[in-house]
């Protein structure tokens, strides 16, 4: 039900990206080809790391999570940082979002990683009431910033 993702699968995964990219209003920001997922998961200096999904049936990937080492300061330690869980909306109730959880918990404990952490959009109930019966907690006093585009650049100097 749940492996590490492989070359072949990088078609499948895109397509599961562009989807919850609709599901979150946001399809014309997920600008990412198939070619940069390839790069990223699997070129010659991997930066994210991807499990999937698979119907048992068919075999044929139904969900994804694509992560990332992050590191805490604090603890001395890598952790890992969940960009994406996706599921198809068909799929869902089977198992396979916890399955994909629970394999990258396994992965944290297995390496001495300390935490595994992720964001998620406030008005995403389903997803937020799904994290917490995991036993996840929201981290309320934080914040998240990001610069894009123009601000990236701006911020660079560059322009």
């Amino acid at each position: 039900m749940i492996r590490p993702a492989t070359p072949a699968d990088i078609p499948a995964i895109h397509a599961l990206i562009r989807e919850l990219a609709e599901y979150e209003r946001a399809l014309d920001e997920a600008k990412a080809t198939e070619e940069q997922l390839h790069e990223a998961l699997f070129g010659s200096h991997p930066a994210a790391y991807a499990h999937v999904a698979t119907d048992d049936a068919t075999g044929a990937v139904i969900g994804y999570a694509i992560w990332f080492l992050n590191f805490s300061t604090w603890r001395g330690v890598h952790g890992i940082y969940l960009e994406d869980l996706y599921v198809r909306p068909t799929a869902r109730g089977g198992g396979h979002g916890k399955a994909l959880l629970t394999e990258l918990a396994r992965i944290c404990v297995e390496r001495g990683y300390q935490r595994l952490e992720w964001s998620v959009l406030n008005w995403n109930t389903p997803a937020i009431d799904f994290y917490r019966a995991l036993g996840a907690h929201p981290q309320d006093e934080w914040t998240v910033y990001r610069l894009t585009d123009e601000a990236l650049t701006k911020a660079s100097g560059t322009s």
